[in-house]
């Protein structure tokens, strides 16, 4: 997973390590932020959001394992 702000740094930071991964043979899955950044969202929305945000974002099995059950 790539966890990246929602920003041009973080644009291009998903870009070069996505590219890097996939020459690695890994797939490279994004995180994004629901607001500017993950610090943003976890103190503007509070933990059970971002963890509902992410939760659509992660594979699902990985969702169970490292998301708390809602």
């Amino acid at each position: 997973y790539i966890a990246a702000d929602a920003d041009a740094a973080g644009r291009h930071g998903i870009e070069r390590l996505s590219q890097r991964a996939g020459e690695a043979g890994i797939l490279a899955l994004v995180l994004r932020p629901q607001l500017g950044d993950f610090n943003d969202d976890l103190r503007h929305l509070g933990p059970a959001r971002l963890a509902a945000w992410l939760s659509d974002q992660l594979v699902p099995e990985d969702a169970r394992l490292f998301l708390p059950l809602g």
